[in-house]
């Protein structure tokens, strides 16, 4: 059951429909005078203003993120040996910590994954030997 009628507003007092809000206005308000504000940046950024360069380079270019090369790194069925594989990986810097972390967290979902996998199997067998001693009491 709608709480209200349609074409009726759930919040009669807010905003009108189609009125700008706030940060439009402002926008619109800056728009013609955003190129001289610009060319004045610019030249603040060229006689040396640090925050100027930094505002700009920090609108117009992105920033850098370290790009991951492939590692080798012998990781077998023991969870345990794996994790300490991926450790001595990283402490020999043949990894990256972030490339570390990451095949950490990898071996940490695989580890509950298989754990869950245990349970179930474990359910299974004790359920089974339930239903088989119910039938041989009845």
């Amino acid at each position: 059951m709608a709480r209200f009628k349609p074409g009726e507003s759930g919040n009669p007092s807010g905003r009108k429909l189609g009125s700008e809000n706030k940060v439009t206005k402002l926008r619109r308000s800056l728009e013609k005078d955003l190129p001289d504000v610009l060319a004045a940046l610019v030249d603040q950024a060229k006689s040396g203003d640090v925050q100027a360069i930094k505002i700009l380079l920090d609108r117009v270019m992105p920033a850098l993120r370290p790009q991951d090369t492939p590692v080798q790194i012998p990781l077998d069925n023991d969870l345990t040996q794996s994790g300490r594989a991926v450790l001595a990986a990283v402490g020999a810097g043949m990894a990256t910590p972030e490339q570390g972390k990451a095949i950490l967290t990898g071996i940490g979902s695989l580890a509950r994954i298989v754990e869950t996998d245990e349970l179930l199997k474990r359910i299974e067998v004790l359920e089974k030997r339930y239903a088989e001693s119910d039938r041989e009491q009845n």
